[in-house]
């Protein structure tokens, strides 16, 4: 997702514009449904609208605060994100190129001063367009021979036998 639609799904200016320009042409005498379709909502979002204005006025219309925690990144940090990670984590000192979770959650903390979790540094990401990718190949360094020693000898020593049937 880039910066302009994620700005655009939360300009409130925007869509209380939306909101205004929806009451204007039900008063010039557009349907419900014509203008539900030339705005992208639904008829029951400009039904609401129209019950609004008709109880407050234009007040009724105007934007109102979001419930719940306000966001710890501003919506500029959150834009500038994408291209820090785009830039491989060894950028930022860490031995390998990968990003994990955690070392997102550093960076933040490291550049902007935000703490958070790892668990929602995935949903911050995802929020950005961005996701977690799953490694495709196997360890250049990985010694087959060893392995199958290792399955044949060790593993059957350390596998859980079934218990003798007792009395």
């Amino acid at each position: 997702m880039n910066a302009t639609i994620f700005r655009a799904r939360r300009d409130e200016v925007a869509w209380e514009a939306r909101r205004l320009r929806a009451v204007r042409a039900l008063r010039s005498g557009e349907s419900l449904s014509k203008i539900a379709a030339e705005i992208g909502v639904s008829r029951q979002a400009v039904w609401k609208w129209r019950q609004a204005y008709r109880r407050q006025g234009p007040e009724g219309l105007n934007r109102r605060l979001r419930p719940g925690r306000p966001a710890k990144l501003s919506l500029t940090q959150r834009e500038q994100l994408p291209r820090l990670l785009a830039q491989g984590a060894e950028a930022y000192g860490f031995g390998t190129p990968v990003w994990t979770t955690q070392r997102v959650a550093a960076l933040l903390r490291d550049r902007f001063g935000v703490r958070y979790h790892a668990d929602h540094v995935g949903r911050l990401l995802h929020a950005c367009g961005l996701s977690w990718q799953k490694a495709t190949g196997r360890a250049l360094e990985r010694d087959e021979t060893a392995i199958r020693r290792w399955k044949s000898r060790t593993w059957p020593s350390l596998k859980k036998k079934p218990k003798r049937a007792g009395p």
